[in-house]
């Protein structure tokens, strides 16, 4: 589902292409939900080994992370930290890994390339963006770990799935339409580079 709270841009799961389509790359977005931690060997096991994702994400959102968790006793857990890792480690899998589970929401660090901008376009998905460096922050916005699989990967590639309540802010990197806010960002640099960098020169030149 898709709305605006307080002028703020809301999904909350399940969410289907419908609720992705007035959502646009640089727009800021929370989530509000369900949301299973997901990274490298889980994607690996899933693309290149052909096994069934333990939890169902389709229609929900993942976040490339490998949190903090502290055991609470009774197999529940406390969320201490979940900062995203680096997305760019999963894009080799992300085409296949969306199309397989039915992910909407992707959630990590950086910016992704083509398979996810494939991915996002054809299969009605977001990529987005929460700010590095507020691992603490991220672990307040978790209500609950309802379920942990794939446990005997150890604790930052475990399957972590949460509840999670107004998660973010995230910045949307690739939206469903397939555009991508890094690499047009880097297109607007790029043009803009050669006037800034003449226009720097003559300030500086005695330090040559």
């Amino acid at each position: 589902m898709y709305e605006v709270i307080d002028g703020k841009k809301v999904l909350t799961t399940p969410v289907n292409a419908e609720d992705l389509k007035n959502i646009h790359i640089g727009d800021i977005v929370y989530l509000n939900g369900d949301i299973t931690t997901c990274r490298d060997v889980a994607h690996r096991r899933v693309v290149e080994y052909g096994r069934e994702l333990p939890v169902d994400v389709k229609d929900k959102a993942i976040l490339h992370a490998g949190p903090i968790i502290r055991p609470l006793g009774d197999d529940k857990f406390e969320m201490v930290s979940v900062g995203p890792t680096t997305s760019m480690r999963m894009e080799k899998f992300e085409k296949e890994f969306v199309e397989q589970t039915g992910v909407r929401v992707i959630v990590g660090k950086g910016g992704m390339g083509p398979n996810t901008e494939y991915a996002c376009k054809n299969f009605g998905a977001i990529h987005c963006v929460f700010p590095a460096g507020n691992a603490v922050v991220a672990a307040t916005e978790v209500q609950e770990i309802v379920d942990a699989n794939w446990r005997e990967l150890g604790m930052p590639e475990t399957l972590w799935s949460c509840h999670v309540k107004m998660f973010g802010p995230l910045i949307v990197s690739i939206d469903s339409y397939g555009r991508n806010f890094f690499e047009e960002q880097k297109v607007i640099y790029n043009q803009r580079k050669e006037e800034v960098y003449n226009e720097i020169i003559p300030h500086v030149k005695f330090i040559k």
